[in-house]
């Protein structure tokens, strides 16, 4: 199963992996605590881990085809909790 990760800087890491996991949990699967969740999505898995200074997102999709839109949505829901500030995500 193809992957990737990034590793986002910002103080408000554990804010956005709470609001994500709590955006989605009415429609998939989610595990979440303030420093650790996973989220099923259709395209595949996302995991993330907040600390005081980063937010680190793990991908894994359900085939190699699904992985850029699976950080596509991703992204798109991260920058709208975080509208107050720019990230950046560089995957790997």
């Amino acid at each position: 199963m193809p992957d990737s990760h990034a590793v986002v800087s910002t103080p408000h890491a554990s804010r956005y992996l709470q609001q994500l996991c709590k955006h989605w949990a009415h429609r998939f699967e989610t595990e979440f605590s303030a420093t650790d969740a996973r989220i099923a999505l259709p395209l595949g898995e996302t995991r993330l881990s907040a600390d005081a200074e980063t937010l680190t997102i793990g991908l894994t999709a359900h085939d190699p085809a699904s992985l850029p839109d699976l950080r596509d949505v991703v992204v798109r829901h991260i920058e709208r909790f975080a509208f107050r500030e720019t990230l950046r995500f560089e995957w790997r």
